[in-house]
């Protein structure tokens, strides 16, 4: 392959990984390529760290934690924040190039993954600062004798951080600041498909912000097992993780003999179910858009379209219409909204998982391969599949891609239970011309979230987690903030001082 230029758009991001306070190499000097994946090229090349570059990355942060004041310096954990936002609104192209380099994000649709996470620091900098972490509660009746108490909110201890290359720069941000602000510190390891995301995060606060060395590091690896060693050292006192249910499942089991506090944002196979009252004209166009945007590569789409019978087949043409004049192309290119999937083995798997559903008795509708005039990228086409079997393959796993997958429904009940009929609970969405009565479905899907008309729940002041085996905990507001601390009660006599 050939090493892109970078005056076509695309920009390497930095090499180096960051180890305590200092940007490094691995000592091998090993490097891994990073791919551009509108292009199928080489965009460039990220240090390939070790499982010893991780425990020295640990030992980092378990000093900086035991041995600094940055847990208990507010103040100053403030500043460093508020120095940290403004640094990345400096660098936010340079940052945007990365992510459309190494993700192939739309330009156009790149402001959820940049600009949205550049302001959430500033958010929880702010939030951090005005946290009550001394909470009284007043004075409670015991054997003994009255007793005062109160809540001590600490933070955890040191964080890893294992994040995925859908979202790679916002996640990084979502899934440290906070920890950062709460007084702990952190170790970063990116998504292999992603690194620079990371790398380029490391770079701004070595040589941006004041951020003591060893309270955040940042170690870039193309092997699993790196990722695996954090999530068992013993010197982590919690993981937070966004990815697949089966990396998933494997985090908890490293982390069991530590009985390791662990934060998940897992797999989901969200529904959307449309009353017969809804708008059709309304919702659906919109749920096609939102199938294709970022090429499918979200957790928290609503990938399977439940339709009444009574509707089905104009919901159907409607949909078709939408897909097929969608946006698609060169995610340099202003206006394209759908741009390649990550890479090669991403794009076989959504290839695999349509033919899946076409051979369970599916009917293609629209899609269903690549685009003719896109022959080099990652490139699929925006696919519906009619009269998806709910207990089929394509309507049970995540697709990671642009497609739709479409159920018939009888009743309200029959919706509720499609709905309700997999292993995952992250999100879901009701339309219907009557609020009262989405609101009702929505309170009946087992799921951790839910839009009803358009009206998303997803923002850093609400909670957001999944249910079932979607994760466990939850980011965003108060308790998203409250993941990152311990709460510590304290009993005292009541005539003690405050």
């Amino acid at each position: 392959m050939t090493t892109v230029e970078t005056e076509s758009g695309v920009l390497a991001g930095d090499e180096r990984m960051l180890i305590d306070g200092e940007l490094q190499l691995t000592s091998s000097g090993a490097t891994f390529e990073v791919i551009h994946p509108a292009s199928e090229e080489v965009a460039g090349q990220a240090t390939d760290g070790t499982v010893d570059d991780m425990g020295r990355a640990v030992a980092a942060a378990r000093r900086a934690f035991d041995e600094t004041d940055w847990s208990r310096d507010l103040e100053f954990r403030h500043h460093c924040l508020t120095q940290l936002h403004e640094a990345l609104e400096r660098n936010k192209e340079r940052l945007r190039r990365i992510l459309i380099t190494e993700v192939g994000c739309p330009v156009t649709v790149s402001g959820s993954q940049i600009e949205s996470p550049i302001e959430e620091v500033k958010h929880w900098a702010d939030h951090g600062k005005n946290f009550e972490y001394l909470v009284d509660t007043g004075v409670h009746p015991t054997q003994l004798g009255p007793a005062r108490r109160k809540i001590h909110y600490e933070p955890v201890g040191v964080v890893g951080a294992i994040t995925p290359w859908n979202v790679p720069f916002y996640l990084n941000i979502a899934e440290t600041v906070p920890a950062l602000m709460a007084g702990n510190t952190v170790v970063l390891k990116p998504a292999q498909l992603t690194p620079w995301s990371g790398s380029e995060y490391g770079r701004i606060v070595a040589e941006e912000t004041d951020i003591p060395a060893g309270v955040f590091n940042v170690v870039v690896s193309n092997a699993n097992e790196v990722g695996a060693a954090l999530s068992a050292d013993p010197r982590v006192d919690m993981i937070t993780f966004t990815g697949s249910t089966a990396t998933g499942r494997a985090i908890l089991a490293a982390g069991a003999p530590t009985v390791k506090k662990t934060l998940l944002e897992l797999g989901g196979k969200s529904a959307h179910i449309v009353l017969d009252d809804a708008d059709f004209n309304a919702c659906l166009p919109l749920a096609a858009m939102m199938a294709c945007v970022m090429s499918g590569q979200s957790c928290i789409l609503p990938s399977r379209i439940l339709l009444p019978r009574s509707r089905y087949e104009e919901g159907l043409e409607i949909l078709k219409t939408m897909m097929e004049g969608f946006p698609v192309g060169d995610p340099w290119t202003p206006g394209n909204m759908q741009g390649p999937q990550i890479s090669k083995t991403q794009r076989q798997k959504v290839l695999g998982l349509i033919r899946s559903g076409i051979d369970s008795g599916a009917r293609l509708v629209t899609g269903g391969g690549v685009p003719e005039n896109l022959p080099v990228g990652y490139y699929t086409q925006p696919t519906l599949l009619a009269d998806v079997d709910p207990d089929s393959q394509v309507a049970q796993d995540e697709i990671f891609g642009p497609v739709l997958t479409v159920t018939p429904y009888d009743t309200d009940d029959d919706a509720v239970a499609i709905a309700n009929n997999t292993i995952y609970g992250l999100s879901g969405e009701v339309s219907s011309g009557d609020v009262d009565r989405a609101f009702a479905i929505a309170t009946r899907m087992r799921t951790g979230n839910v839009t009803i008309n358009g009206k998303s729940h997803f923002g850093i002041t609400s909670p957001f987690g999944g249910t079932k085996q979607s994760g466990l905990g939850y980011r965003n507001g108060e308790e998203g903030y409250k993941e990152y601390l311990e709460a510590k009660t304290i009993g005292m006599p009541d005539t003690a001082a405050p």
